[in-house]
């Protein structure tokens, strides 16, 4: 039965394998739609296990900077987006390894689950500091390149979801003709949320400057605003901490304690015809 469980997680994605990453050199694949405005990419309807789904993607930084993931095949449909900031890097490494760590997992396990959707992201999070640690000495700046993520699975029925940022899952729900019920799934990790700056300070009592406002918004030790990442590691490993030379992202002191997590938000909901 495990054996049999296993050929069904490698196959629910091997059949079809699509990356849709938003790269100014990237051209259409057949029934994906470019608009003249670059940052604005699209899919029409296609076939699924469940029905029939399409999806749209509005980026919102720099070209090099935000990525966005689709898998599909028989029986599962994988969902990443990924939100850089500081640079290209870690999105990028998000998207060449998360997906693989996930059915790497699923492959081992059996099956699917929000405990595999966590541990691939761990997983994606270990690799990329490690990438940090090993260029550190010749591109520091790479210590400060992170990366929101959330993914969503749809496997046998059931929708798993994984966010850590200030990305926001939103499902919709089809009631009556012409109206749809929507549901937000995650909350968003942002210090401009009362929450998320109350999580901070009971998390760093001895830290009067874990959220400060800085131009009239909240962030975290002055410089950023998402409280959860892939990447910044100057933000979660003192051995990171900036040269002065990059004053935008330099700390007066080095951090005692992570001021970021990895950690990843999970919800689960069961799809229904």
């Amino acid at each position: 039965m495990f054996s049999g469980t296993k050929k069904m997680a490698s196959a629910c994605w091997g059949p079809v394998r699509r990356y849709v990453r938003m790269n100014r050199d990237d051209s259409a694949a057949d029934g994906e739609i470019c608009t003249d405005d670059s940052l604005i990419w699209s899919r029409d309807l296609e076939k699924h296990f469940l029905g029939e789904f399409s999806f749209a993607v509005v980026q919102a930084n720099e070209l090099n900077e935000d990525h966005s993931q689709v898998e599909t095949g028989h029986a599962a449909t994988f969902i990443g987006v990924y939100d850089g900031h500081g640079g290209p890097d870690a999105s990028r490494f998000i998207s060449d390894h998360l997906f693989l760590h996930l059915m790497r997992l699923a492959r081992d396990r059996g099956t699917m689950s929000e405990r595999v959707l966590c541990d691939a992201i761990s997983a994606t999070e270990s690799g990329f500091l490690n990438l940090v640690r090993r260029t550190y000495a010749i591109k520091p700046a790479i210590a400060a390149i992170g990366s929101c993520c959330l993914i969503g699975v749809i496997w046998g029925g059931t929708l798993y979801v994984a966010n850590l940022g200030d990305s926001r899952a939103v499902v919709g729900t089809l009631c009556q003709p012409n109206k749809i019920v929507t549901e937000q799934l995650t909350r968003e990790h942002n210090a401009s949320m009362e929450e998320v700056r109350q999580e901070l300070r009971s998390m760093h009592p001895n830290d009067p400057h874990i959220v400060v406002m800085k131009q009239g918004v909240w962030r975290i030790k002055g410089i950023i605003q998402v409280s959860r990442s892939i990447g910044d590691a100057y933000l979660k490993r003192p051995e990171f901490s900036l040269d002065p030379s990059f004053p935008r992202f330099h700390l007066p002191e080095p951090i005692r304690r992570p001021v970021l997590t990895a950690r990843a938000i999970l919800a689960h909901k069961t799809l229904t015809a």
